[in-house]
């Protein structure tokens, strides 16, 4: 047999209950795990957060930020169009436009890095120089 008492925790935990489920809604549970894709040529090259990543990392994406602004698509459809097995349907890029999304990214990163000055110009420079052409012979043995 219940008591008065009993009935009415019994009430209160339930009323948390729905009370919760709605707060957990209304903070956007049913989208919750979905992707959110950021705009490349918008998005900055750390993660939001993320002060402790190191250079290399905040270049290696403000390149793709720069490569896939160029083309028009976003940073995680350009890493998926080069691998074969992700099931994606692979993105046919044509060397130029490789090339040229790749000089633009290179741009891109530089100019983060060290500025839109002469050192941001003379970086840009030197990248695409010595760093396009490693990439570019990567990707062509990837194919």
């Amino acid at each position: 047999m219940t008591t008065r008492t009993g009935r009415i925790a019994l009430a209160l935990l339930g009323a948390a209950a729905v009370a919760l489920i709605a707060i957990e809604l209304a903070l956007g549970a049913v989208s919750f795990g979905q992707p959110r894709l950021a705009d490349p040529c918008t998005a900055s090259a750390g993660p939001p957060g993320a002060a402790s990543t190191g250079p290399s990392s905040g270049f290696a994406r403000a390149t793709l930020n720069g490569a896939a602004c160029e083309l028009h698509t976003t940073r995680e459809q350009l890493v998926l169009s080069f691998v074969p097995g992700a099931g994606t349907g692979r993105i046919r890029w044509s060397k130029q436009t490789i090339d040229r999304a790749l000089h633009a990214g290179l741009q891109r990163a530089a100019h983060e890095l060290a500025g839109s000055g002469l050192a941001g110009n003379a970086l840009a420079l030197t990248l695409t120089q010595l760093v396009a052409p490693s990439i570019q012979s990567l990707l062509g043995q990837a194919k």
